[in-house]
């Protein structure tokens, strides 16, 4: 069996499953997105290959990894990091693996504002802001947490959707506030 056939059967292991096996190198709990991957060449080639270093994050390795084992196309571009970026990337992405790598970035980024509003939070703290601020931030930090969390969780079912039909489905539904009764 060739390695695009593989690619073709339920068994094969899809980028992030080479992702968390990189990732467990380290330890077998690791995360992909703690993990860093770092290529060198030994000493005694390094002139052959121009003493030559390689690396990066491990879900990116890992997707690279994928594409070349089983003979598919490599990404273009990678995904946009900037959030008003990977939004114009929901307009045009119509396979669901896309849609799933958009969510996947999402729980990324939303990992990023959790450690920034940790930051915020040790600092409101250190400068003795008002304890508002400081539970403000707390709260904040662990509900962003509890979206990567789920969008993490969640992403990979669009993967497994095909491709959406040209009508689009119906936007959800628009909630007004309710006002108090006046008195």
């Amino acid at each position: 069996m060739s390695f695009t056939e593989a690619a073709t059967t339920a068994d094969a292991p899809t980028p992030h499953d080479l992702a968390r096996a990189l990732a467990a190198e380290i330890a077998p709990d690791a995360a992909p997105r703690d993990v860093i991957a770092s290529f060198r060449v030994r000493p005694q080639a390094g002139a052959r290959y121009g003493y030559k270093t390689s690396g990066g994050p491990v879900q990116g390795l890992a997707q690279s990894l994928h594409a070349r084992l089983y003979g598919l196309p490599t990404d273009p571009a990678p995904l946009p990091t900037a959030l008003d970026e990977l939004l114009q990337a929901t307009r045009t992405a119509p396979t669901g693996e896309q849609q799933a790598a958009i969510l996947a970035q999402l729980s990324e980024q939303l990992r990023n504002a959790v450690e920034i509003l940790q930051w915020a939070q040790h600092h409101a703290h250190w400068q003795q802001l008002p304890t508002g601020v400081f539970d403000w931030l707390k709260s904040a930090k662990d509900a962003a947490q509890q979206l990567a969390d789920g969008l993490e969780h969640t992403s990979p079912a669009f993967a497994s959707r095909p491709a959406p039909t040209t009508a689009s489905p119906p936007p959800p539904p628009v909630t007004t506030p309710t006002m108090p009764a006046r008195r």
